[in-house]
């Protein structure tokens, strides 16, 4: 284990600060083998907030497949029939790239948040956090109990007590993850489709609840086993973060200044007058912390800044007396040269770029057109001339992105004095969120017609007789000499 020491100047001397660099993460030992995390059951200011926190998301979790916008679901990612609904605005392939735009603007206001706050979206909005933290946690402590008493359980043999107790707890677990799974393909496929394969039942729709079940066991070997792992060793946010924090950014630090150096507490013992730092070494910011970590060995990548050794510590600073805000939200810069935070340009430009990204997003939306049209010529089709007119047919595709039935009509806007022909009627109706497709004449007086192909653009109209759309193609017509 490597160590660099840093020493600053203040107080009655000089202060150390140890930053453990590892190799390995608390919660495999050297050689590789898992060692079980047993944290204690947080409590204070900052959990009573994620806990609000928490079960507001999961409260919208579970409403938002069943609130409708427009007829259409809030939010809907189906990707194998390529419908995807997003606050009840539809999207389709067309419109891939804004929704990639969407993504980058997305991950860029991801950069800026962790630019500034750090790693607060782990422990406060990550849904592997708030599923872990304020769900099978809690299972835990109210099947098994607190640290102590899961410890105790862990390393007793099975007897009844054991089998009991953890065949109750996997039992819930896997009630959970069902429910969960199936919640997650509500997002999918609609609520409707689901309800109506648990009424079906798994062998009519086998394939489906075969990938039920692999998603379940997926959550529940993620939630029952892997658990902290997912954060310390397989989300690449985790990593991403040590690469764009930085002395200004907003992290859970440790004030070594005031904290060291280290003693057992002593009351009626005056603290600063022997030399010792407000710290007392009571280890508990260490037995809260999900992850396993020492948050007094420095910033590290397995910190979620979930909070819970500020609850601990403040928790111990009250009933010593002492000043709480010993661990807290802070900057190293603040922490380490008492400069209180600043926006720095760094975090200006992030904001600018984001700024004009989602401006560029907006404007995206705002003219996103309600009816898509294409206009192509079938494959091998040619003109024909009759009573002195050249005629032209287009097979059309329309694509109706809007949230209501329309009625469409169509013009050449250019060049003029065009004649347009439908198959069926003189216009189309195009239900919401549907593809039509036919086939259209447009044709012209051959005087009209100069050249053997000329580009020709065409309006789509509703019935209000507003532009919806336009679209550009050529007109065929007979060769002509030029003298």
């Amino acid at each position: 284990m490597d160590t660099q020491d840093k020493t600053f100047q203040g107080g009655q001397g000089q202060v150390i600060a140890a930053e453990n660099f590892r190799d390995s993460v608390q919660t495999m030992d050297r050689s590789g083998k898992r060692v079980w995390i047993f944290p204690r059951k947080p409590h204070g200011k900052f959990t009573n907030y994620r806990s609000l926190v928490a079960y507001f998301l999961l409260a919208l979790f579970f409403i938002m497949p069943f609130i409708k916008i427009n007829g259409n679901p809030f939010l809907l990612i189906n990707v194998v029939e390529r419908h995807f609904y997003i606050f009840g605005q539809p999207f389709y392939p067309q419109d891939f790239f804004i929704l990639a735009l969407g993504a980058i603007t997305s991950i860029v206001f991801v950069i800026l948040f962790t630019v500034v706050f750090g790693r607060i979206f782990c422990g406060w909005i990550c849904p592997q956090t708030i599923f872990l933290e304020m769900v099978f946690r809690k299972i835990d402590y109210a099947v098994e109990g607190d640290r102590n008493k899961q410890m105790k359980l862990d390393r007793q043999e099975w007897n009844a007590e054991k089998i009991w107790k953890r065949g109750l707890k996997w039992s819930i677990y896997i009630t959970i993850s069902l429910v969960i799974t199936h919640w997650m393909f509500m997002y999918i496929v609609g609520y409707q489709e689901v309800f109506e394969m648990i009424k079906e039942g798994p062998f009519i729709n086998f394939t489906s609840f075969l990938v039920m079940i692999i998603f379940t066991s997926a959550f529940y070997f993620t939630f029952a086993w892997f658990r902290e792992q997912v954060c310390t060793l397989v989300c690449p946010y985790g990593r991403l973060q040590g690469v764009l924090i930085d002395k200004q950014t907003i992290n859970v630090y440790y004030d070594f200044k005031r904290g060291e150096n280290r003693f057992k507490w002593r009351k009626g013992e005056d603290r600063k007058e022997a030399g010792k730092g407000d710290c007392i070494d009571c280890n508990q910011c260490v037995v809260v912390c999900p992850t396993g970590i020492d948050i007094r060995d420095g910033q590290q990548l397995e910190c979620v800044n979930c909070t819970a050794c500020i609850d601990a510590c403040d928790e111990v600073m009250i009933k010593t007396g002492l000043p709480p805000g010993l661990i807290r939200y802070a900057t190293e810069d603040e922490i380490e040269k008492e400069i209180p935070f600043r926006f720095t340009n760094r975090m200006k430009a992030y904001s600018l770029v984001l700024t004009l990204m989602i401006a560029f997003l907006g404007f995206l939306m705002y003219n996103r057109a309600d009816v898509e049209a294409k206009f192509i010529k079938p494959a091998g089709s040619s003109f024909f001339v009759r009573d002195a007119k050249i005629t032209n047919t287009y097979s059309y595709t329309f694509l109706n992105k809007s949230n209501k039935d329309k009625i469409i009509t169509i013009k050449v806007l250019e060049p003029q004095n065009a004649e347009v022909t439908l198959s069926e009627t003189n216009k189309i109706k195009i239900k919401k969120g549907e593809i039509t497709k036919g086939t259209v004449n447009i044709s012209f007086p051959e005087k009209e017609i100069k050249l053997s192909k000329q580009n020709i653009s065409i309006g789509v109209y509703d019935d209000q007789g507003e532009l919806l759309d336009t679209f550009k193609t050529y007109f065929e017509g007979p060769f002509k000499l030029q003298f």
